[in-house]
């Protein structure tokens, strides 16, 4: 009779059911402290992912009409302010101006001329007034004359016609003086407004050269260059676009159940598709939407026109990064970002900061000092 052995049953149940319970109490402990911690001890906090990269797009634009004859800059480039961008055929421009440098001499001259007249007829003044004078002394002579008898009734008639010429002539001379007045009177020649005129129009002649040559008016990345060389633009025309990439911004776009908490200030903590989760970007809110996007759609909802839907809006909020970590990870505009905001502190306001000024303008062709050094130079030159 052969003996059959049973076999022994696989592995430990009572074992294998204490390593699930352990686990279990394990997973159940980290539950709760995970729970402590981002329900009691973390601070609250609001997040999206409805988010992306905002940026100034600075169009540039020729401002005179003109053929294109250099491009300095072109797509992805990086440029300065003040830098070349475009340069037009500026031949009709420096007509304009050596056309109005010529007028503004004239004008000078003519000025100058004026005040001489204004001598003029002040000496003439006195020569009328001295012949009136004479010519009342003889008639004055004939009639004591006359009286005697020494003087003929024709001749102190001769001498009375004298002296009405002779005042007809001081009247004449005076007039012609006050007219000459007029013209100068309180001026000189750099304020006349003869020149004054001229002046003005050699400076418009000067902006319109200026125009001539387009510059970069802030740092930025050259993006969407349009025009090309030889082109015929007209004023107005877009040429292209330069984003300053270290003053970007995220609007990031709650839902409206969200902005309850959100103030002015607050911090906030951004990542980037672009670089991942690893890289953090920091920053705060500046300002919250004036409407939902669906208020300044270009066919917003017209909900009372019949049956609609309820749906949850969301408004948009701009956060403000830190310039030296752009400077570092640069964001391009448009990228999808996810921005988190730290709600604990509701100190803030919920309306935005009082309006000011973002960027400074750069200077024109108006109040170029070699243009008003070329202006006193014209003025001496013809004085």
């Amino acid at each position: 009779m052969t003996d059959t052995q049973t076999p022994a049953p696989a592995g430990n149940p009572s074992g294998r059911k204490r390593g699930l319970t352990i686990l279990a109490v394990v997973v159940v402990i980290a539950a709760v402290v995970w729970a402590v911690f981002h329900f009691l001890l973390a601070s609250p906090e609001q997040e999206t992912d409805d988010a992306y990269v905002a940026g100034d797009v600075v169009a540039i634009t020729a401002r005179d009409p003109g053929q294109v004859t250099d491009i300095h800059a072109d797509n992805t480039q990086v440029v300065h302010a003040g830098q070349p961008l475009i340069d037009l055929d500026a031949a009709t421009a420096d007509v304009g101006v050596a056309s109005a440098e010529a007028e503004l001499a004239r004008a000078v001259r003519a000025t100058r001329s004026d005040f001489s007249k204004l001598g003029e007829t002040s000496a003439a003044v006195v020569q009328a007034q001295a012949e009136l004078a004479r010519a009342q002394n003889d008639l004055k002579r004939r009639r004591g004359a006359a009286a005697e008898g020494a003087v003929s009734g024709e001749e102190l008639g001769h001498a009375a016609d004298q002296v009405k010429v002779a005042s007809a002539t001081l009247q004449l001379a005076r007039s012609q003086q006050a007219q000459s007045q007029n013209g100068v009177a309180g001026t000189t020649v750099s304020n006349n407004p003869a020149v004054l005129a001229a002046i003005a129009a050699y400076r418009r002649a000067a902006i319109t050269r200026s125009h001539m040559h387009v510059v970069a008016p802030i740092d930025g990345v050259v993006a969407q260059r349009t025009v090309q060389l030889g082109q015929q633009v007209s004023a107005g025309m877009p040429l292209m676009t330069v984003v300053p990439l270290d003053r970007v911004w995220v609007d990031a776009n709650f839902r409206e159940t969200q902005l309850r908490d959100l103030r002015i200030g607050q911090p906030a903590t951004v990542t980037a598709d672009m670089y991942g989760d690893d890289l953090i970007y920091h920053g705060h809110v500046v300002g919250l939407g004036a409407g939902s996007g669906n208020a300044f759609a270009l066919l917003p909802a017209q909900n009372a026109s019949g049956n609609w839907i309820k749906i949850t809006q969301r408004v948009p909020v701009r956060i403000a990064l830190d310039k030296g970590e752009l400077r570092r990870n640069p964001l391009r505009v448009g990228l999808s970002v996810n921005a988190t905001v730290d709600t604990a502190n509701t100190s803030g306001t919920m309306v935005g900061r009082p309006a000011s000024a973002a960027y400074k303008g750069i200077a024109t062709g108006a109040g170029d000092a070699a243009v008003e050094a070329k202006i006193r130079q014209i003025i001496a030159a013809n004085r």
